[in-house]
């Protein structure tokens, strides 16, 4: 049974992962707390990229020796393979903890898994803690898993007809572009090419793709961005050469700008059906800026 003080620690442990968004991948950004046989946090840590400490490691480096006989409190199952580092479960047992709370299953776990060594160990292992809300963190990455693809979102400003405005400026989904920018692998729009999201956060060139790499069918354009290792992707406005990927249903979430629009207001003659965001695609969010309505879409 959960207390109250464990609670607040996975959320910790979870807005702390969300700090290695955009530089972790193809690895997830994973968050760790520990605390201590009474209860208190004595240390926590997250991980930052590729080949470096895992979040549980960062957490007991700091936790010390205070983490004996204490919870650690983690939001993806430690990991159970040596690769570029020792496994976490190795790391947990050594430190004699004596309970893990593990938010989301590991769907790329080695052999048994790090949750059936743990309790192999005696160490009393719960999972599912707060699952749904360390997937607000680990979502995207366990989507790109499951689909063999990076998870790709769409921001755009929209004419009065809602379809995205070819002749548009971009400068209002510029903006948002550039506050989610660090929350994704790669950043591609029309004027500015193919960016890291994070400029310079991966140091080792994993996401280098050169621009004018890219064909026009979808799935080789998908493979190719798959293939840099890139877990997320952020498409910003009047992207042409995407527009396969729009038409084969491979946008997963769109962010529509809709100008405002007079009260008593008609499409004319001229124009086909209005529409607030592409078919295929249901509402998750609307919200109201100063000059335009934002539309949230998840493909369904």
């Amino acid at each position: 049974m959960a207390h109250v003080h464990e609670i607040a620690a996975m959320r910790r442990a979870i807005a702390i992962s969300a700090q290695g968004l955009g530089s972790t991948s193809p690895n997830p950004p994973v968050g760790c707390v520990i605390l201590d046989s009474e209860g208190r946090t004595v240390g926590e840590g997250y991980h930052v990229r590729k080949g470096e400490s895992h979040a549980e490691v960062n957490a007991l480096t700091a936790a010390g020796k205070r983490a004996e006989g204490g919870t650690a409190i983690v939001t993806l199952e430690p990991c159970n393979h040596y690769g570029r580092t020792p496994p976490c479960r190795e790391a947990l047992i050594n430190a004699n903890v004596a309970r893990v709370l593990i938010a989301v299953m590991d769907p790329t776990s080695r052999g048994e898994g790090g949750a059936a060594l743990l309790r192999r160990a005696g160490v009393q292992v719960e999972q599912g803690f707060l699952k749904d809300e360390a997937l607000l963190v680990l979502g995207t990455w366990q989507d790109s898993l499951n689909g063999g693809r990076p998870f790709i979102t769409w921001i755009y400003e929209a004419g009065e007809d809602g379809k995205p405005d070819l002749n548009s400026a971009q400068g209002v989904a510029f903006g948002e572009v550039d506050s989610l920018r660090g929350s994704y692998d790669l950043v591609i729009s029309q004027e500015r090419g193919i960016e890291e999201g994070v400029p310079g956060g991966h140091g080792n060139g994993v996401f280098h793709l050169p621009n004018g790499a890219l064909g026009n069918d979808a799935d080789e354009i998908l493979k190719v961005l798959g293939d840099t290792g890139a877990r997320s992707i952020l498409l910003s406005g009047a992207v042409d050469q995407f527009s396969r990927i729009t038409f084969a249903g491979m946008i997963d979430r769109v962010i529509s700008y809709l100008p405002r629009t007079s009260p008593s207001w008609s499409p004319g003659e001229d124009l086909d059906n209005v529409t607030a965001i592409p078919y295929g695609y249901r509402l998750t969010e609307v919200t109201r800026t100063a000059s335009h309505v934002r539309l949230v879409g998840h493909r369904t």
